[in-house]
């Protein structure tokens, strides 16, 4: 079947099976390979995505699901070749390690400071609940979204 979306703000097309996940999609049908495939259970979080502003886990959603929708990948944070300050922030925080998890972290703390600027360490240990890193702990990560929301 074929899907018409937008990702990133382009208008964009592809050819998919209809149980195929939008993370496959996204990364191997439209080039976007930001987002990550480790558990394709919902679990880890490295395939987080933004879906018309809805943080969701793009290997739980079918890719004809996004159809006519808005897709938000790490990619997409990015403007004018400039990093987003989140992504900037983990780099600056040391907060990146092997790279896996960054992905979905990044799009979960740019939802998280896109509603709330300040949050305390509740707050943010709550957002990025669905993001596991095998790598870094997580006070550099931490760091780094309170340095992204300073």
């Amino acid at each position: 079947m074929r899907i018409e979306l937008h990702v990133n703000g382009e208008a964009c097309e592809a050819d998919v099976w209809e149980g195929e996940s939008l993370l496959f999609a996204l990364r191997e049908r439209l080039g976007f390979p930001g987002s990550k495939n480790a558990c394709e259970q919902g679990e880890c979080g490295s395939c987080s995505v933004l879906l018309d502003g809805r943080l969701v886990c793009s290997c739980l959603v079918l890719a004809a699901q996004a159809e006519g929708h808005e897709v938000v990948t790490v990619e997409g944070l990015a403007e004018d070749g400039r990093l987003h300050r989140v992504q900037e922030a983990f780099v600056a925080a040391g907060a990146v390690q092997c790279g896996f998890c960054t992905p979905g972290l990044v799009v979960a703390t740019a939802d998280l400071l896109e509603h709330n600027s300040d949050p305390t360490d509740d707050e943010i240990r709550e957002a990025l609940s669905g993001n596991l890193c095998r790598c870094t702990g997580y006070a550099k990560i931490f760091d780094a979204v309170r340095l992204a929301g300073a």
